[in-house]
C-alpha cells in the first residue's frame, strides 16, 4: 500500500512509532487520542503517504507499547522529539487529535524551529477541568479501565455512527481495555495540568483547527478559542461528527489535512499564490499589563494580607500543590469566600502548610495523605477528613489502603473515632469511585 513501513523498538525516553511512505519525502507526524493507538489514523495513511513520509506514534502503555508513564504533556513532547531524532527527522508537520493535539501545541510553543505547520483535531487549549481528570484517575485505580472503555464510544462517536458501525465500536472499547492503567492515569494527570490559553499567541506556524459539530468532549467553543488565540489559524467544522473525527469521517478529515499541509509546505518553499486554507490575518498580541506598584516596607510590616506580586515562591507553590491535592473546585470555593477577616489565615495555611510542608522532599504525597488522615481521625475533624479522603484518592491511595489506615486508627485513636471516620470515608469513596454515566 505504501513504499516502506518501519516499526520501532522503544526506550524510556522515546515512543513507539511506525513510519510509512517514502523516507525522502517531507515528514508528517500523527498523534493519537488518549485511549487509542496509531491505528486511529489507518484510513488517512494511504492518501497521506502519496505526499509525505508519515510517522505515527503510540502513547506510553497504548497499543502494546512499553508502560513507561509520562507525567506531563511536555514530557510526551520531549519523548516524541527524541524519537524523531532517532529517525533523523529535523523538521515536520504535525497532526494531533485530543491529547495528541496538546502535544502538538506544546511542540509549537517549545520547539518552534522543528514544526513547519500544525493541525489540531478535536483539541482545546485546556481540556475540561483538572478535578474531572483526577477523578477519572481515582475511578480507574478503583475499578480498572473497563468503565472508561464501555463509555468511550459515547464520547467518541455520534449515536448514528455507533449504531451503524458496531465493529468499530467494539474496536474502540478494546483499545481502551488493553491500555496500561498506570499510563492512562499518568496521562490524566498530564491533561489535568495542561493549560496553554495564555500562550496561544506565541504559536507561530500555520494552524488548522478541526472539530466535529457534535463533539461534546472538545466542543466548537474550544476550537474557536484556539482560532481566536493563534495568529495564523483557520477553522474547519466537520458536520455530524463527534470526537474521533478521523475515524468517523475519514475522507473529510484526510482532504482537510492534505489541503492544509500542501499549502503550508509550498509556502515554506516560497511558492506564490498559495496560502494555508482560510488562514486568518495575524491577530494583534495584547500589550503586557503594567507591573503592579511595589509594596512599601510599612505596608509589608503592617500585618495586612500581601498582594500576589510580593507573596513569593512559597505561596505560589502552595497554591499549586493545594489545587493538585484538594482540587480546583474546593480552592475556588475557599477563594470566593475569603475576605479581610479570613484572608491572612488562608495565606498562612497556603504558604506554610502547602508551600513549605507538603512540598518537602522527605515524604511523598501518598505518605503525607496517610499521616493527615490519621491526625484528622485523632482530632475528630470530620469535615477535614472528608476533604482529605478525596485528596488521598487523588494522591494515589486505593480504597483498600484507606480502609487499612482507618483500621489502624481504631487501635491508637479509639474505636468511636474510627467508627465515625469509616462513615465519612465510606460516603466519600462511594461518591468518588462510582463511574459516571
Amino acid at each position: 500500500m505504501w513504499e516502506r513501513e518501519q516499526v520501532s523498538e522503544t526506550t524510556v525516553k522515546t515512543l513507539q512509532y511506525r513510519s510509512d511512505g517514502p523516507e525522502d519525502a517531507p515528514c508528517l507526524v500523527l498523534g493519537a487520542a488518549l485511549g487509542t493507538t496509531w491505528h486511529m489514523w489507518d484510513r488517512q495513511v494511504p492518501e497521506l503517504t502519496r505526499h509525505w513520509r508519515v510517522v505515527r506514534f503510540d502513547l506510553p502503555g497504548h497499543g502494546g507499547s512499553p508502560a513507561y508513564p509520562a507525567s506531563s504533556v511536555a514530557e510526551l513532547a520531549d519523548r516524541l522529539v527524541a524519537t524523531l531524532d532517532v529517525l533523523g527527522v529535523e523538521r515536520f508537520g504535525y497532526v494531533g487529535c485530543s491529547i495528541g493535539g496538546a502535544i502538538g501545541a506544546q511542540l509549537a510553543l517549545t520547539r518552534p524551529q522543528r514544526v513547519t505547520s500544525l493541525a489540531l483535531v478535536s483539541s482545546s487549549p485546556r481540556y475540561g477541568t483538572a478535578d474531572a481528570w483526577r477523578q477519572r484517575g481515582v475511578v480507574i485505580r478503583t475499578n480498572g479501565l473497563d468503565p472508561i472503555a464501555r463509555t468511550s464510544p459515547e464520547r467518541w462517536f455520534t449515536p448514528g455512527f455507533a449504531g451503524a458501525q458496531p465493529a468499530i465500536v467494539e474496536w474502540a472499547v478494546q483499545m481502551v481495555r488493553t491500555t496500561d492503567p498506570g499510563c492512562y492515569i499518568a496521562a490524566c494527570e498530564a491533561m489535568a495540568a495542561f493549560d496553554v490559553r495564555s500562550s496561544l499567541q506565541r504559536i507561530g506556524v500555520p494552524t488548522l483547527v478541526v472539530v466535529g459539530s457534535e463533539d461534546q468532549v472538545t466542543p466548537t467553543t474550544d476550537a474557536r478559542t484556539l482560532v481566536a488565540g493563534i495568529p495564523d489559524a483557520s477553522l474547519a467544522l466537520v458536520p455530524g461528527t463527534s470526537h474521533l473525527a478521523p475515524v468517523e469521517q475519514p475522507a473529510a478529515v484526510t482532504e482537510l489535512l492534505i489541503r492544509h499541509f500542501t499549502a503550508a509546505w509550498h509556502d515554506k518553499l516560497g511558492a506564490t499564490g498559495q496560502t494555508a486554507i482560510g488562514a486568518a490575518a495575524p491577530k494583534p498580541v495584547p500589550a503586557a499589563a503594567p507591573p503592579p506598584p511595589a509594596m512599601t516596607p510599612a505596608a509589608i510590616e503592617s500585618g495586612l494580607r500581601q498582594p500576589e506580586a510580593v507573596r513569593g515562591g512559597a505561596y505560589e507553590q502552595g497554591i499549586k500543590v493545594r489545587r493538585e491535592v484538594l482540587g480546583d473546585a474546593h480552592v475556588d470555593r475557599v477563594e470566593e469566600t475569603t475576605d479581610d477577616f479570613t484572608g491572612d489565615f488562608q495565606e498562612f495555611i497556603t504558604r506554610y502548610g502547602w508551600g513549605e510542608v507538603w512540598t518537602r522532599p522527605g515524604l511523598d504525597r501518598r505518605t503525607r495523605s496517610i499521616i493527615t488522615l490519621t491526625a484528622l481521625v485523632a482530632g475528630g475533624h470530620r469535615d477535614e477528613l472528608a476533604l482529605h479522603t478525596r485528596a488521598a484518592l487523588r494522591n494515589g491511595l486505593t480504597p483498600t489502603e484507606i480502609k487499612e489506615v482507618l483500621l489502624h486508627t481504631a487501635v491508637y485513636c479509639g474505636v468511636p473515632a474510627a467508627n465515625a471516620a469509616f462513615g465519612v470515608a465510606q460516603r466519600v469513596i462511594r461518591e468518588e469511585t462510582t463511574p459516571q454515566g
